[in-house]
């Protein structure tokens, strides 16, 4: 009687996790500490991080066309954080 080996198959190609972009979690970060700053009468730190929100958010965005990386949703978000920010830093310098 012979044995089929019917169990033996062909490897499986190896697919890589998504990663997420460092610079979408940076620009979240950011935008985050652009309010705390803005909040306690910081004001010109509040927009220089709401500005590194922006360019971060973007970069984030752009990275996140590849296929491989994640955090797409995130630098949206950030970008959006960030003009607020500014928005926010701006009303508070008034203020």
């Amino acid at each position: 009687m012979a044995f089929i080996d019917n169990f033996r198959q062909s490897p499986a190609p190896y697919a890589s996790a998504q990663v997420r972009s460092g610079a979408s979690i940076i620009a979240i970060v950011c935008a985050l500490a652009s309010f705390y700053f803005s909040g306690q009468g910081r004001e010109l730190p509040g927009i220089l991080l709401a500005v590194v929100a922006i360019i971060a958010g973007l970069v984030g965005g752009f990275k996140a066309l590849s296929p491989r990386v994640s955090g797409g949703i995130l630098s949206i978000i950030a970008v959006g954080l960030g003009v607020i920010a500014v928005v926010f830093a701006i009303i508070a310098a008034l203020v």
